[in-house]
């Protein structure tokens, strides 16, 4: 908010230079905090797929899961009145092959009863797939 007022005050004062500054650094906060909504709903996501992968199985409750963060992730990334999208296609791929690992040592501990640590469980699944299911559902 108080960048708002600033915004305002430089305006009013016909700062126009500074005025455009601080909106460009505004715009970077809002992608910021879109690009960290998106990571903490790519790892949800990514952690189910990664115990459906690793067991051969899946529950409902996980499907749910992946529906609603992939729903959350298309929603936190559509610019509003449907001008496009927040995150490229290839910065929401660096998102998920960021999350990918925090996903990986979740699915650890939760996957076959937390047998394996997150290195073994990673050697269960393949990487690139997942995140290109990943891919698939949101875009």
């Amino acid at each position: 908010m108080e960048e708002l007022l600033t915004l305002k005050e430089l305006l009013h004062d016909g700062k126009i230079p500074e005025a455009l500054e601080l909106v460009e650094e505004l715009e970077e906060m809002s992608k910021s905090d879109k690009l960290n909504k998106i990571f903490s709903d790519g790892i949800i996501v990514l952690l189910h797929l990664i115990k459906q992968k690793a067991e051969k199985r899946s529950a409902r409750s996980w499907e749910t899961s992946i529906f609603n963060s992939v729903k959350q992730i298309q929603r936190t990334n559509q610019r509003p009145k449907g001008k496009g999208n927040y995150l490229t296609e290839d910065e929401l791929l660096t998102t998920l092959e960021d999350a990918y690992e925090s996903a990986l040592r979740k699915a650890a501990l939760e996957a076959f009863e937390g047998r394996y640590a997150a290195d073994e469980l990673g050697e269960l699944v393949n990487q690139d797939e997942i995140i290109q299911e990943v891919m698939n559902l949101i875009v």
